[in-house]
């Protein structure tokens, strides 16, 4: 371009700069420019170049035009000044150079101030940001549409500030007071953003139907408000107005906004069709951000195909596409799927990142693969993935796996490491594996020894102490959590009710119930686990009625009541909840049938059992376990089938156990069947040589037929291996007080009002039937 006038080149430069994929062409013809002696560039040049060199962060561009513009005498020039500014703030140089360029500055306008306070923010220095705004303010320059849109974030995310929502309202106030701001669409799309950033729905509500005008931004930035406070309706409830309006497209905004949210309301089909809308659409089908938030949401439905097809489909991949389908492996435990696709991965020329590694972790650990845990530990030392940890997300996650899989050695090591770094979720993964691996003690100190815990930590302890048969331990952590101020949640009361279970305390289950009602905690789980413990502590109303009031049942609920009848000898409930649930389309598990089967066992519903029993792999497809057999053999020995019980077990498909040969010896004993009971016991001791209880049995056997040789050579036998009958235990809760009774024993505080009451009750006992005998007796005798 040979021509001498500057402004020629100018409008050349402009029009190229309007468009950012000619950048490269901008700076090309100002070099050519520069070293032509034709025409010398001006400060609209320097202008017109620098957002370019900004735009594409070339900071070497940009020194050598403010070189330029220094030998120039162009350093006081407003509008090059401005432009510098924003130039060493997009390249990360803004407290020292686009500072200093900012105070050479003579004459200050807005978009001086403005691209101080923007580069501030930008760079995360968001106090500076603050402080250089309250500096604007006290001058006698006015904030335009631009300062306060730069401002508003700063206001929500500046830990400084003391409220926030103050400072933002009486911006609003500001803007409101101004007719240029009040009618600009930008304000108000910040302003909605803004308070939707510090927890006020109502008032971004408020200020979006204000808005005379919406645009794209506008309703984006109120879903997506919605979308961060975890107001999932309120945000697919806008998303669906927003689909009316006729004169808006969706964009990648839009999309990224809107699938996490059906993905947390479970709505799979509204994704899909969103997905639909994606794929007749090709600026949306290439946009990498959009695909891999659609991969993220048929994660979160298990929905790998449709995940898989997505990845495939896309044509452009970044890290995260990767990290979101490998992550979806790691969700669902495909190692072998998860292994092909990082090799895949590095193949491409993709390297790992810490959240890649997070995910490996992840897979790995729910197999329990140390080995390859321990790859990518070494992994992330050599890349310096630990060591640039701020929060150590990554170390703990290594941790927890180590300590999962066993090695607390390795578990140690690393938390040990971290020092300064060590949070709650490092001692939780201590604490948690010192519980799996029996250092109960071990993990108690930890706790004590803790400044800061979670409620997962209490809870944590809370389930070791319930496991380890230590329930009034648990029952104490558990007041002690209360006291503390915090309250308990789904996981604490799952925690606490084997304690329930195993004190038999009706009244602290009840309290468990009441406080789940009160905190409108609706897990079908935890239900089930109540419902579950009120059958086990004697209340099978309690768990009835909890029962039918569940509107939504599922196979754990339906499985925890068919239990419960079948404790209470009730098999025909048992089996009209089953048959019901089978009518609901429920498919059973094999726990399920158990626990049917157990409960026409202690009915004596001998047809219906087998009926069932025969009905577990023709029609439910469910190959019998060794518990199903073992019921079938306890339905036969209670309806005094001893011969077909023992035929039965001894043509079954697999080798029956000490438990199936217990039931058959006990049927022995109940029915008298000695010689069958001689055989069947000789097959239980070899199994179980040391188990009192068949000694026990096969003795009472043998007196109870009168071979009292045979129960000596039985009790010489326990007296030469040395077994002893445990005494017999029971318990009663009585005025909340738990009531422990041991048979010989006599050191129950009240035990003289207890044997003398039960002194009265046998002598009333003894005096009805003696006055039945008598009556029964005079009766024969005068109808004689």
């Amino acid at each position: 371009m040979g021509h001498s006038d500057p402004v020629a080149w100018n409008i050349v430069l402009s029009g190229f700069s309007k468009n950012q994929t000619h950048d490269a062409k901008v700076m090309s013809l100002l070099y050519k420019m520069h070293t032509s002696n034709l025409s010398k560039p001006s400060s609209v040049t320097v202008a017109i170049a620098l957002p370019v060199c900004a735009r594409l962060q070339n900071l070497n561009a940009g020194k050598s035009l403010h070189c330029y513009v220094i030998k120039s005498g162009l350093e006081s020039d407003t509008l090059i000044g401005n432009a510098l500014v924003s130039v060493y703030a997009k390249c990360g140089l803004v407290l020292n150079d686009a500072y200093s360029v900012f105070n050479g500055i003579y004459y200050k306008d807005v978009v001086s101030w403005n691209a101080m306070i923007s580069g501030f923010s930008e760079n995360a220095l968001t106090d500076n940001a603050f402080k250089m705004f309250l500096w604007m303010m006290k001058g006698n320059i006015e904030p335009n549409y631009a300062t306060i849109v730069s401002i508003l974030p700063v206001c929500a995310i500046t830990k400084n500030i003391d409220d926030p929502c103050r400072i933002g309202k009486e911006i609003h106030g500001y803007a409101l007071r101004h007719t240029d701001l009040r009618e600009d669409i930008s304000v108000f799309n910040a302003l909605t953003s803004f308070y939707l950033r510090v927890g006020q729905m109502e008032l971004a509500e408020v200020v979006f139907r204000s808005m005379k005008f919406r645009d794209l931004v506008s309703w984006n930035a109120i879903i997506a408000g919605f979308a961060a406070n975890n107001e999932w309706l309120k945000a697919l409830k806008m998303f669906s107005k927003f689909l009316f309006m006729k004169n808006f497209e969706l964009d990648s905004v839009t999309l990224i906004s809107i699938l996490p949210v059906c993905a947390h309301l479970q709505k799979l089909q509204v994704g899909e069709m969103i997905h639909g809308y994606i794929l007749r659409h090709s600026y949306l089908v290439d946009c990498t951000e959009v695909g891999n938030a659609l991969i993220s949401f048929y994660s979160n439905f298990d929905e790998l195909e449709a995940a898989v097809n997505t990845f495939s489909m896309m044509s452009k991949r970044d890290l995260i596409s990767w990290n979101a389908m490998l992550d979806a492996y790691a969700e669902s435990a495909c190692e072998t799927q998860f292994a092909h696709l990082f090799h895949g991965m590095f193949i491409e020329g993709i390297r790992p990142d810490s959240i890649t590694m997070l995910s490996i972790i992840r897979c790995f650990s729910s197999i329990l693969r140390v080995k390859k845990v321990k790859e990518a530990h070494g992994y992330s030392i050599r890349t310096g993935f630990l060591s640039s940890d701020v929060e150590p997300t990554l170390a703990n996650a290594i941790l927890d796996a180590y300590a999962k899989g066993g090695s607390m050695d390795y578990a140690l090591k690393i938390f040990e490491s971290l020092s300064e770094k060590k949070n709650v979720v490092t001692c939780n993964s201590i604490i948690s594996g010192y519980i799996n691996c029996g250092s109960h003690d071990n993990a108690y100190m930890l706790f004590k020894n803790m400044n800061e815990m979670d409620l997962t930590t209490w809870n944590l302890m809370i389930r070791a102490y319930a496991q380890n048969d230590n329930p009034y331990q648990a029952l104490t952590l558990f007041y002690e959590l209360q006291l503390q101020g915090r309250k308990p949640d789904t996981m604490t009361l799952m925690s606490l009710l084997p304690v329930c279970a195993k004190m038999a305390s009706f009244h602290l289950l009840r309290q468990c119930h009441g406080y789940t009602i009160r905190s409108c905690f609706g897990d079908i789980c935890l239900k089930g686990a109540i419902l579950d413990v009120y059958s086990k502590c004697g209340s099978i109303s309690c768990a009835y009625k909890l029962f039918k009031s569940t509107p939504h049942k599922d196979l754990v609920m339906f499985t925890a009541m068919v239990s419960g009848h079948a404790i209470h000898g009730m098999g025909n409930e048992a089996l009209k909840i089953f048959y019901h649930m089978l009518q609901l389309g429920v498919t059973p598990d094999h726990v399920i049938i158990t626990a049917v089967l157990s409960a026409c066992s202690h009915s004596g519903l001998l047809d219906q059992g087998l009926r069932i029993f025969n009905s577990i792999c023709k029609v439910h497809s469910i190959k019998p376990t060794l518990e199903h057999y073992a019921c079938v053999v306890d339905l036969l020995t209670r309806g005094g089938r001893m011969r077909d019980a023992y035929l039965f077990v001894k043509t079954m498909p697999i080798e029956a156990n000490a438990n199936i040969w217990g039931t058959l010896l006990g049927g022995c004993r109940t029915h008298g069947e000695v010689e069958l009971g001689r055989i069947v016991a000789g097959r239980l001791l070899e199994l179980e040589a040391d188990d009192i209880g068949s000694y026990v049995v096969m003795s009472n056997l043998y007196a109870s037929d009168g071979r009292w040789d045979d129960v000596m050579q039985i009790r010489k036998m326990m007296k030469a291996r040395d077994l002893k009958k445990s005494a017999g235990c029971s318990w009663i809760e009585f005025e909340r007080k738990k009531n422990v009774f041991i048979a010989g024993d006599s050191s129950h505080p009240q035990r003289s009002i207890i044997y003398s009451t039960l002194k009265i009750l046998d002598q009333q006992i003894k005096e009805y039937f003696i006055f039945e005998s008598m009556k029964f007796n005079t009766e024969k005798f005068i109808g004689f």
